[in-house]
């Protein structure tokens, strides 16, 4: 299995880049979408990514139109409605799909090395209730999934959709993996 840091992607401006391109920080990798119930988490997120990015963390968002066709939106629309909306100044990727058949060979590292989120439970009971029933408890849930890359580039924890930038199980996972050095 090849390292994430080697699995190639589109950045929102059509250039190549990886998961190596933050090689060295914490990275919070996050599924996104632009008309979602948890859109508004761009708030805190970009709010972590202030407070922290001095400390090494980057936040990565992942638009992904899976759950919903919540991002149906170009690459361009995506940046210009983040930007407008949130002032999103953390690295925002291309479009990809985050799970089935077109799956991003990254989520398919990344629920590999972490099949299950922490807060687990809620969102699934919640989503049963809309007629969602995920086919296979390791794929990602819904939007917002979050997983937390070590500064060597493993995945160290994962967190259910609605686990907020500011959760203190998310925030102390965090400044845990902060407090290691490179």
């Amino acid at each position: 299995m090849p390292s994430l840091y080697d699995i190639s992607l589109k950045r929102n401006d059509g250039t190549t880049g990886s998961l190596g391109d933050h090689r060295g920080d914490v990275v919070l990798v996050v599924n996104v979408a632009s008309k979602c119930g948890l859109t508004p988490q761009y708030t805190g997120l970009e709010k972590l990514y202030q407070a922290k990015r001095g400390e090494g963390l980057t936040i990565v968002g992942m638009p992904a139109n899976n759950f919903g066709g919540q991002e149906p939106g170009t690459d361009d629309e995506i940046k210009d409605f983040c930007s407008t909306n949130y002032d999103v100044h953390f690295p925002l990727y291309a479009k990809i799909s985050v799970l089935g058949d077109d799956q991003h060979p990254l989520y398919a590292s990344l629920t590999k090395a972490q099949p299950s989120a922490i807060g687990e439970g809620p969102m699934r009971e919640r989503l049963k209730g809309y007629g969602v029933h995920p086919k296979n408890p390791t794929d990602v849930l819904w939007n917002f999934e979050k997983f937390l890359v070590d500064r060597q580039g493993d995945v160290v924890a994962r967190f259910s959709p609605d686990v907020a930038a500011d959760d203190p199980r998310l925030v102390s996972a965090i400044d845990a993996e902060l407090a290691k050095k490179a």
